[in-house]
């Protein structure tokens, strides 16, 4: 089974102030995404290299209430728009995603399969919206056909590195050493978290 880092959440109360959060971090301008009717969420873009993106999401004021939990946690950004915006939860990039399911830790959720535009693709959801080691475990998705990246514009960036910090760093590792193939994630341990190396035109930027 392979694996690779497919894109980065940094979730807001607003798709404005996620997009902000982004575009002043690393200093480049997203581009639009869409909706996802089934989780009323809606999304920006940026490229963050060939096969790798950071998409700025947030609860979608003009959609209709999804009737489960949103996901990466943004039931919390739905409750109080004023929560910080900051770097989510991130996605891994899957070649068989019911292989993978079967070596996943508990709680990862089950894939439900979702459109947005002319994409389609995959997804783990948790039933409760929040990703297994308090948000730090990746979602694991497999697209059909053709993903975003190959239609966003190429800024540049690039992502070095992704850091996972959880107090739990020892059985964090073990469970995604059952599943990733990329050598730019490393686990350590700390509060639980996640932090982004990118490279821009004007040096490395840390986003979080």
């Amino acid at each position: 089974m392979q694996s690779v880092i497919d894109h980065l959440v940094v979730a807001g109360g607003t798709l404005d102030a996620a997009t902000r959060h982004i575009e002043q971090t690393l200093g480049l301008d997203t581009v639009p995404g869409g909706q996802h009717a089934r989780m009323g969420t809606h999304n920006r873009l940026l490229s963050l290299g060939p096969g790798t993106y950071a998409e700025a999401l947030a609860p979608d004021p003009a959609a209709d209430d999804p009737g489960r939990a949103r996901w990466f946690g943004l039931d919390r950004y739905a409750a109080d728009p004023r929560v910080t915006p900051r770097l989510a939860a991130w996605a891994l990039r899957v070649d068989d995603l019911d292989a993978a399911l079967a070596q996943a830790p508990d709680g990862i959720g089950a894939p439900m399969a979702m459109t947005r535009g002319g994409y389609d693709w995959r997804i783990t959801v948790p039933e409760d919206g929040k990703q297994p080691f308090d948000g730090v475990f990746p979602a694991l998705i497999s697209w059909t056909g053709h993903d975003p990246t190959s239609a966003l514009p190429d800024t540049g960036a690039r992502l070095i590195s992704l850091t996972l910090s959880h107090p739990d760093a020892g059985r964090l590792g073990w469970a995604l050493s059952m599943l990733n193939d990329d050598d730019r994630v490393t686990v350590r341990a700390g509060p639980s978290g996640l932090s982004a190396l990118v490279l821009t035109d004007t040096g490395e930027r840390d986003l979080r």
